[in-house]
């Protein structure tokens, strides 16, 4: 997988400064006062600091953005990257910074001039996220980059604070880069092998076959994937590092590509299906960042495997299944399959685990992006707790969601003449009936949020803190409620 670059803190030395041949990072606090490395970076190169820092265009930048001096005299460095940051920033600033450092960060190492900055972990972070590339399909591979150095009046401290967030930041690559393969290199088999390996992380990792989710019932997830070739799958990641409480479970869809199935989609666009496996990519990254920095919670992660194809075994419009709980749901659309899979692997999850909470995630409609773009999650659920709590982590991450209703009115349009549901409920409010399906396999005393994530999985243009193509959203906010609501 693609890793992050890697981080090494330093003690803040002033006469090594001259000698870095890379890019060298400063930091210009937003009324154009330089701290003491700044103040060096500015000697050496006879004032063009202080020049910028007086001029209209550094006015012009908010705090958080940078730019680049290139090939400055008297330095060996090839670049002076300047962030415009106060020296005790608040922590979406300051990833933002370090985002805007990432993005401008090129292959020949990078010197961050950080001395007594506040907030360096979340800096860190920030370089981290944007320095990403989705290379693995390419023949020539491009050069790596390099590696960063951290010069600050306290290393160890930094260090230890940058520690996690730099461990969450290989569970966002993680899932960027499942969400990125192309569908024939992540098949429901490869996929479930990468997530087995991470058993070398300490989780604990089973994978059920075609066979043992027959015998669980798992009817409605089996019949997505039944005109495909690829087997259909399920992979329970468990984190024990809690005590005795129940888990929280996390629950994913995991299409690796989605045609319609019978209910063919429009060829145009079309190879963008491979993001819809997203869902599982997200729970993937979690369960990764947690094992990293050892999360001191009890942690579930559960995803359903399939394709969605037409062939000779298809399901089809019209077609009645019965799901793992007993309900038996009419299938209008084969289009609406990402529900038929959460709705078994949500009902197995509550069956064999009892979990605390439960949060499900999935690329399900294309009705979220047009109520909400690409600048927001829709946030489903039935406890305002639980809604509030993951909300509430999304604002501290700077990963946008928005809670949508869910309401008992709407069941009308899911109501079937031959069975107990019907797997659709016509356009009108599209992501609000799917939620509402959703719900019917979640126990009445369970706390259950559902994020609906097609329009933030995977972008068409660059992001704050991700190149265009798959963000990793929400495997930093997830890892943020857990850390401050599940763990000890």
């Amino acid at each position: 997988m693609t890793k992050p670059l890697s981080f090494d803190f330093t003690a803040t030395q002033l006469d090594a400064v001259a000698e870095f041949s890379g890019q060298v990072a400063v930091f210009v606090e937003s009324s154009g006062k330089l701290d003491q490395t700044a103040r060096r970076v500015n000697r050496l190169t006879k004032g063009a600091l202080e020049r910028f820092a007086e001029s209209s265009a550094f006015a012009d930048i908010e705090p958080g953005q940078a730019r680049e001096l290139v090939f400055p005299t008297g330095l060996e460095a090839t670049g002076i990257i300047v962030a415009k940051l106060d020296r005790k920033p608040d922590a979406k600033t300051a990833r933002k910074a370090g985002s805007a450092i990432g993005k401008a960060t090129g292959k020949s190492g990078l010197l961050v001039l950080g001395g007594n900055i506040a907030r360096v972990a979340e800096i860190a972070e920030g370089i981290a996220l944007r320095a990403y590339t989705y290379s693995d399909q390419k023949s020539v591979q491009p050069d790596p980059m390099g590696g960063v150095t951290f010069m600050v009046n306290k290393p160890e401290e930094a260090a230890s604070a940058a520690a996690g967030p730099l461990a969450v930041a290989e569970g966002v690559f993680f899932t960027r880069d499942l969400t990125n393969a192309p569908a024939n290199h992540l098949t429901t088999e490869e996929f479930a092998n990468q997530l087995a390996a991470m058993q070398n992380l300490g989780l604990k990792v089973q994978v059920l076959d075609e066979g043992e989710l027959e015998k669980l019932g798992m009817r409605t997830l089996l019949c997505v994937g039944q005109g495909s070739d690829a087997p259909s799958k399920v992979v329970v990641m468990e984190w024990n590092g809690g005590g005795d409480e129940a888990p929280f479970a996390l629950v994913g869809k995991g299409v690796v590509f989605d045609t319609g199935g019978i209910s063919l989609k429009p060829a145009g666009g079309m190879e963008d299906m491979t993001m819809d496996m997203g869902g599982a990519g997200v729970v993937a990254g979690v369960m990764r960042a947690i094992a990293l920095r050892g999360a001191k919670a009890n942690v579930v992660g559960l995803v359903g495997l399939v394709e969605n194809m037409p062939g000779p075994n298809a399901t089809r419009p019209g077609d009645v299944v019965t799901s793992m709980k007993g309900d038996t749901v009419e299938i209008i659309n084969t289009d609406a399959e990402g529900r038929l899979v959460l709705a078994d692997v949500l009902w197995y999850a509550q069956e064999r685990f009892q979990p605390c909470g439960m949060i499900n995630l999935a690329t399900l409609t294309g009705a979220i992006i047009i109520g909400l773009g690409h600048e927001k999650a829709g946030v489903f659920s039935n406890s305002d707790a639980l809604s509030a709590d993951f909300l509430k982590a999304a604002a501290d991450e700077d990963e946008g969601a928005w809670r949508m209703p869910l309401d008992p009115a709407y069941d009308k349009l899911l109501k079937s003449r031959i069975a107990d549901m019907k797997n659709v409920g016509g356009r009108a409010a599209g992501s609000i009936t799917a939620g509402q399906f959703l719900q019917r396999f979640v126990k009445d005393d369970m706390p259950w949020a559902h994020l609906d994530i097609a329009g933030v999985a995977s972008v068409a243009s660059d992001t704050a803190y991700a190149p265009k193509g798959a963000t990793g959203w929400g495997v930093r906010a997830l890892n943020r409620m857990i850390a401050d609501n599940y763990e000890d």
